[in-house]
């Protein structure tokens, strides 16, 4: 089977981690891209990720296979007209934008429907950029995709196939639906947390106690918060009718519970926090979501030295990587004494259970 070729207009995060992935699998594969960080194309080639890089959308991306449109979501929009003079019948042109319904219009009105499939991997970071993609980034995530009105399905379901090849798990969705699902369960999430710092910044007190102290619960609930700010000023600009239905909705919630508070209502708190609890807990751990998961466990050791050296050795000699590790100081919210996170669940599962073996006591996340 002839090998495929595919463009890649924008080489981020998502982009790297998709051009990765595909490099994985199928290194075979003709990988192009533009991007206007000369240094990211430098390194993408560096890696031997990229074969050709281009300075302009150019004709290097005439007879691709896949085209990947991977830059910010209003960029994406402008480069679709670029494009559209390169784009071969066969081609399946795409995104991975986390808003639709934007570049679904921009797709009808340039007549670019038959090629056009929506693409949304559920995946991602804190941390942005190139240097910081792999190519697990998308393994187990969900990988929704919107299809145009007059896509063939032949063309679906090749790429269908395609995101599971890459170990991703492929939905289905209309491009409405999509935006509000992920202005639901993602976008709001990201507002809250920024607001939620930044409330803690404005009323922190002069000698910033309140960012001494906050550690523990409420940096694992704000991490999202360090997230592109360029990124989410784009989602919530383009995704804005949703967004601010579902604010909305969401302000009303919580004036309810302040009404909770405000009238010492004992069981009504106690149903919401039972109720929250209840849904958090039944919700699967076996696929990624939009907010990228961390696989952490909790350990009480010693306060002597070489309490950490002793844990990281013990570790590192089973062949088990570390991606932080750290003392928790506040922890109103946590059991342990020692925070330890690690790449993948696996690691995860097979830290706890030989810290255990070494008589350590371990709380697993």
């Amino acid at each position: 089977m002839k090998a495929k070729k595919i463009g890649f207009v924008g080489l981020g995060l998502i982009g790297g981690s998709i051009a990765k992935a595909i490099r994985q699998y199928y290194p075979d594969y003709e990988l192009l891209a533009f991007d206007k960080n000369k240094e990211t194309l430098a390194l993408a080639v560096q890696e031997e990720i990229i074969h050709t890089v281009s300075s302009s959308i150019d004709d290097n991306f005439r007879d691709c296979d896949y085209i990947f449109l991977c830059a910010p979501i209003s960029f994406n929009n402008a480069y679709l007209s670029q494009l559209k003079d390169y784009i071969s019948p066969n081609c399946i042109l795409t995104d991975v934008g986390s808003v639709k319904t934007s570049i679904h219009e921009e797709i009808i009105r340039l007549g670019l429907e038959e090629n056009f499939i929506g693409g949304h991997p559920m995946a991602g970071s804190e941390k942005s950029g190139f240097v910081n993609s792999k190519a697990i980034l998308i393994e187990n995530a969900y990988y929704i995709l919107t299809p145009s009105a007059n896509v063939s399905r032949e063309k679906v379901e090749a790429y269908k196939t395609f995101v599971s090849s890459l170990k991703a798990l492929p939905i289905e969705l209309d491009y409405h639906q999509h935006d509000m699902l992920t202005g639901t369960i993602s976008h709001l999430p990201h507002i809250i947390a920024s607001n939620l710092v930044n409330f803690v910044k404005k009323t922190d007190t002069d000698d910033e106690l309140m960012k001494m102290l906050a550690a523990g619960g409420f940096k694992d609930i704000t991490r999202i918060a360090s997230s592109s700010p360029i990124m989410w000023q784009q989602i919530c600009l383009k995704n804005k009718e949703p967004i601010s239905k579902i604010l909305g909705g969401f302000i009303d919630s919580l004036s309810e519970t302040k009404k909770l508070i405000d009238q010492s209502s004992e069981r009504e708190l106690y149903c919401m926090f039972e109720s929250s609890r209840d849904y958090r807990n039944s919700m699967p751990n076996s696929s990624a979501g939009p907010i990228k998961r961390q696989f952490l466990l909790y350990c009480d050791i010693v306060d002597e030295a070489g309490g950490i050296a002793t844990i990281a050795t013990i570790l590192a000699t089973n062949h088990i990587s570390i991606k932080n590790i750290g003392i928790i100081h506040n922890r109103e919210f946590e059991e342990g004494v020692l925070l330890i996170e690690f790449y993948d669940q696996d690691s995860s599962v097979q830290a706890a259970a030989l810290l255990k073996k070494y008589h350590y006591i371990v709380y697993e996340v």
